[in-house]
C-alpha cells in the first residue's frame, strides 16, 4: 500500500497506472469507521484499483470548534486501509497541497446548497464542493463512492459531475447504521456515554412518526436541539445537536 502526501508524488503515481484499469475512489476526512469500510469493499470489488484519501478538509467547517475537535486516528486508518486491500491513499498533511490558490477559486452551487444544511452551515457545501472537485481532478478515478447518510452533500456532488461533464460515476451506497439504529459516524466519537444511549432516538423517531410537527416535538423531548427536520423529494431529512455533537440522519419515505 503507497501512502502520499503531495498531488505531485501521487500523480506521478497515478500516471503508472494502465490506462485500462478502472480506479475506485473513497474520499473521507479520516476518523474510519464501517460506513467507510463498507464504501471501500465496494470499490475493492468493482475496481482495478482502490484510492482512499484523508484530508480534513478546513474550508468545509463553519465552526472553528469543529475542526479543532476532529479526531485524528490516522494509524487505525491505516491499518483498515490495509486490510481491505487499498492499493493508494493520498493523505496530505498540508493545506497548502490542496488550496495553493488560498480557497481563492471555489464551486458555489445556488440552490440546494444554501437549504437544510447549508442554511445552518454557511459555505460548508461550498468547501465540499470544491474539495471534491480538487479530489477528482488529481485522483482521476473510474469511480467515486458517497454514503447516503449524507445524502445532500451525495446530492450535490452528483449535479456537480453532471454539470461539469466530469468523467466519474459517482455511486451512492447504503447508510450503515448501529443496531440501534445509529446512524455511523466520526462525530459519533464525540458523544458521551449518555448521550450515546439517548442518539438513535434520532433515527427511531424520523421513521416511526410519520407527522412532522410531532416528530420535531419529540426529539426535543429528548434533549435534541433541532437545526431542521423537512421532508422533501420523498425523503426525510433531519440534523439536530445533541449536547455538543451534530447529527444528521436521512431516510427514504
Amino acid at each position: 500500500m503507497m501512502i502520499f502526501e503531495t498531488v505531485k508524488k501521487f500523480q506521478e503515481w497515478r500516471n503508472t497506472l494502465p490506462k485500462d484499469q478502472t480506479l475506485g475512489f473513497v474520499p473521507t476526512m479520516g476518523a474510519l469507521h464501517s460506513g467507510h469500510e463498507s464504501l471501500l469493499r465496494f470499490s475493492a470489488h468493482d475496481n482495478d484499483v482502490t484510492v482512499l484519501s484523508i484530508f480534513v478538509n478546513p474550508t468545509q467547517f463553519n465552526n472553528p470548534d469543529d475542526l479543532k475537535n476532529y479526531p485524528n486516528t490516522f494509524e487505525q486508518d491505516l491499518a483498515m486501509a490495509k486490510k481491505l486491500g487499498v492499493d493508494a491513499i493520498f493523505a496530505p498533511k498540508d493545506m497548502n497541497e490542496l488550496y495553493p490558490d488560498q480557497y481563492r477559486f471555489k464551486i458555489n452551487e445556488s440552490e440546494f446548497s444554501k437549504e437544510l444544511c447549508g442554511a445552518h452551515r454557511p459555505g460548508h457545501f461550498d468547501g465540499v464542493l470544491t474539495v471534491v472537485m480538487k479530489l477528482f481532478q488529481i485522483v482521476q478515478p473510474t469511480r467515486a463512492y458517497f454514503g447516503e447518510k449524507d445524502h445532500q452533500q451525495l446530492t450535490l456532488i452528483q449535479d456537480m459531475v453532471s454539470s461539469f461533464f466530469l468523467p466519474v460515476q459517482v455511486i451512492p451506497c447504503p447508510t450503515i447504521r448501529e443496531t440501534s439504529g445509529l446512524a455511523l459516524s466520526s462525530r459519533n466519537l464525540r458523544l458521551t456515554p449518555e448521550e450515546i444511549q439517548v442518539a438513535p432516538k434520532l433515527y427511531q423517531t424520523i421513521t416511526e412518526i410519520k407527522d412532522r410537527d410531532r416528530a420535531i416535538k419529540t426529539l426535543k423531548d429528548y434533549g435534541f436541539k433541532i437545526d431542521y427536520l423537512e421532508d422533501r423529494n420523498h425523503r426525510r431529512y433531519v440534523a439536530a445537536a445533541l449536547g455538543k455533537v451534530r447529527l444528521i440522519d436521512n431516510v427514504e419515505l
